[in-house]
């Protein structure tokens, strides 16, 4: 993920959190629509309404669960990786981001400035974009048309 991707996960991460928690709770629940019965059913129905709120159904509820594992995907790529910072300021800075609190008001709590924070959410960021692949950095810097082949 790029560092702007990373960024914009801390800063969505408690709603998103949130979000997973009330959508799995809504799918648990029976649906309200219910097939008409009797003269209900015989009558036209307006254009655009599908004739199987079953399927109706289905179809929503699949849309909210490939939501939902998108942002148990982004959600899950921090929590991965917030063991990574070791330094006490800004594993406090993580803490309170990834509490959905502003900058302004971290800043107050910890007695510095607004732009120092986003100083260290800054240097969290390169922090988690860094250890990403698990410290091997990629491939990147290595050429490997100058090896010889194993056969």
């Amino acid at each position: 993920m790029t560092k702007n991707e990373i960024a914009n996960i801390l800063k969505d991460y408690h709603w998103m959190l949130n979000s997973i928690k009330v959508m799995r709770e809504s799918l648990n629940e029976v649906s309200s629509k219910v097939a008409q019965y009797g003269i209900e059913a015989s009558m036209p129905h307006a254009k655009g309404d599908p004739g199987d709120p079953v399927f109706a159904d289905v179809v929503r509820r699949s849309k909210y669960w490939k939501k939902i594992e998108a942002y148990e995907k982004k959600v899950l790529y921090i929590q991965d990786r917030v063991h990574l910072i070791t330094d006490d300021r800004e594993s406090e800075v993580l803490f309170w981001i990834l509490e959905g609190k502003s900058y302004r008001r971290i800043a107050q709590h910890m007695g510095l400035s607004k732009t120092n924070i986003q100083r260290i959410r800054d240097s969290i960021v390169d922090q988690l974009s860094e250890n990403g692949t698990n410290g091997t950095n990629g491939t990147r810097g290595t050429n490997f048309s100058k090896q010889k082949p194993a056969c």
